[in-house]
C-alpha cells in the first residue's frame, strides 16, 4: 500500500495524522478524492463511526480509506461525552461550547477522563480497527493555545500540561491518535514483510 485516503474534514486531524504516519505513504484528503468533508457518522460508538465514514470512502474511491473517531470519555458522566464529542454542545459542533458545557457538567464532580481514539482501515484486504487511549484528568478551566476541541481541558495522566499547553511534538508523541496510528503502522509494516 502506497497511498491512503485520511477520511476527516477537520483540519486538526489531518495535520495530527500527516505527521504520525509514515512519510512513505502518499495521503490524500477527501478534497482530493472528490469527496465531502462531513461524512456520515450516525454510529453509536467510535468503532461505529470510524468504519461508517471508512466504508462511504472506499465505496466511492476505490483506495483504501483510514477514518478515525475520537471521545473524551469521563468517569463522573458515565463516559459522556464519548461518541458524542463533538456534538455535545450542539450541533454546530463549538469546541468552546462543548468545552463550557463539560466544565459546568463536572462542578462538584470527579474530573478522570480519557481520550479514545479508533481508527478503521478499509482497503482491498478488509475492514481493521485500531485503538489508543490516554487517561488523565480534565482542568477547572481551559489553559493554552494549541491543539483542538478538549486539548485546553484534558491533562495526560503524569503531567501538569493540557495537551493545548504543549507544543505539538510533546502531544504527537503520547497522545490517544498516536497510540492508535502506531498500531496502525504496526499492522501495515507486518502485511509488507
Amino acid at each position: 500500500m502506497s497511498e491512503l485516503v485520511l477520511c476527516t474534514g477537520n483540519q486538526g486531524k489531518v495535520a495530527e495524522l500527516r505527521a504520525l504516519l509514515p512519510a512513505t505513504l502518499e495521503l490524500r484528503d477527501l478534497h482530493q478524492v472528490g469527496l465531502p468533508s462531513d461524512l456520515p457518522e450516525s454510529g453509536t460508538t467510535l468503532e461505529a463511526n470510524a468504519l461508517q465514514k471508512a466504508r462511504y470512502a472506499h465505496e466511492r474511491c476505490g483506495l483504501p480509506c483510514i477514518a478515525d473517531d475520537t471521545g473524551l470519555e469521563v468517569d463522573a458522566l458515565n463516559g459522556a461525552p464519548g461518541v458524542y464529542s463533538a456534538r455535545y454542545a450542539g450541533a454546530a459542533r463549538d469546541p468552546k461550547a462543548n468545552m463550557d458545557l463539560l466544565l459546568a457538567h463536572l462542578v462538584g464532580k470527579g474530573r478522570a477522563a480519557r481520550f479514545r481514539t479508533v481508527i478503521a482501515l478499509i482497503d482491498a484486504d478488509g475492514e481493521h480497527t485500531f485503538e489508543g487511549v490516554v487517561s488523565g484528568s480534565i482542568t477547572e478551566v481551559p489553559r493554552g493555545d494549541g491543539g483542538f476541541g478538549y486539548d485546553p481541558v484534558f491533562v495526560p495522566e503524569g503531567g501538569s500540561h493540557t495537551f493545548a499547553e504543549m507544543d505539538k511534538d510533546a502531544k504527537n508523541g503520547i497522545s490517544h491518535r498516536r497510540r492508535a496510528v502506531d498500531a496502525l503502522v504496526a499492522y501495515l509494516a507486518a502485511r509488507v514483510r
